[in-house]
């Protein structure tokens, strides 16, 4: 599985080489339920001015970069995209100097394997990449950090890929409780947990749902299910209840110092190894968002990067599976 960083500070010639080389794969992800099954452009665009606007001329260059077609400009809308499962813990460690960790479970053949540092719209923000400008973790230069995971419920119902949403937060927010409003006010096509720390400490998981409203708690631990496991397959299969309760022993009962904690996601129950059914531990994030710094994390393995110390490159990681 081959890694990249890339630093391109506006939308030019890196970002639309990036949309040329993904296209073909994402398009084919797009159209698998048929172009009549997506949201038109219209209907994608207006929903992006109604509830994101401050990113719409962002969104317009892209889709200049992308070449200017009408099925690139609805997937990158992210408005109503296909259903996609994924794993995933994240939790906030307290101590002198906060950190934000998570494992990212899922399929290694439908990953970006980016990270990307951007400075779009004056805004300074680096994480990792998903439909080459949403997030599924990432920190902005106000000191704020944020992630996801899947929130173990099969609704799916009309609203935006929370990559994007991410997106968004980091570009528009400057703390957690801007982040918290901006998470309960934005339609979600699934259910995730997006748990975001800021420089000032404070901390909050915004429990999203397409069919209820956001459920803002002061949770500094989230994995596959919201307050109650709702899909109990799926949860005994990716051990969602077993993670979470192991992370909360970490965090209050045990009290880890910062480096354990950290290397706790690296060993199960933590690290998953189910790659064959594409629930495997892909990568372990670690911000500092404090700090401006970022490091990703594979067994024996940590790559560290940030929003000033960020160097452009590689990484070949072994993945079970991975092309």
């Amino acid at each position: 599985m081959h890694w990249r960083a890339l630093s391109e500070d506006t939308p030019g010639p890196k970002w639309a080489g990036l949309f040329a080389e993904y296209w073909p794969d994402y398009k084919r992800w797009w159209l698998k339920e048929g172009d009549s099954a997506r949201a038109s452009y219209l209907v994608s665009r207006r929903a992006l001015e109604d509830h994101m606007p401050e990113i719409v001329p962002l969104y317009d260059k892209l889709c200049e970069l992308a070449g200017g077609g009408d099925q690139a400009a609805r997937f990158l809308s992210f408005y109503c995209p296909p259903p996609y499962l994924a794993g995933c813990s994240q939790a906030i460690w307290t101590g002198e100097e906060p950190v934000l960790v998570r494992n990212y479970d899922y399929n290694a053949n439908a990953f970006d394997s980016l990270v990307l540092r951007t400075n779009w719209q004056g805004r300074r923000v680096v994480g990792t990449s998903d439909g080459l400008w949403g997030l599924v973790d990432g920190m902005n230069d106000a000191g704020l950090a944020i992630s996801l995971t899947f929130g173990g419920r099969r609704i799916v119902g009309t609203g935006f890929g929370v990559p994007l949403i991410l997106r968004y937060v980091l570009q528009t927010c400057t703390t957690a409780e801007e982040a918290g409003a901006v998470l309960a006010r934005v339609p979600t096509h699934m259910s995730y947990n997006v748990t975001v720390l800021d420089a000032k400490r404070n901390y909050l998981t915004a429990m999203m749902a397409p069919d209820r409203p956001a459920i803002i708690t002061h949770a500094a631990v989230a994995t596959n299910h919201q307050e109650n496991v709702e899909w109990i397959s799926h949860a005994r299969f990716t051990a969602t209840v077993e993670r979470e309760r192991f992370l909360l022993q970490r965090l209050t009962l045990h009290r880890d110092p910062e480096d354990k904690f950290i290397s706790a996601f690296l060993r199960p129950p933590l690290y998953s190894t189910a790659f064959s059914a594409g629930f495997g531990t892909l990568y372990t994030a670690v911000y500092r968002p404090r700090l401006g710094e970022m490091e990703v994390r594979w067994p024996g393995t940590v790559w560290s990067l940030g929003l000033d110390a960020f160097q452009e490159g590689g990484r070949r990681v072994q993945i079970p599976g991975a092309a």
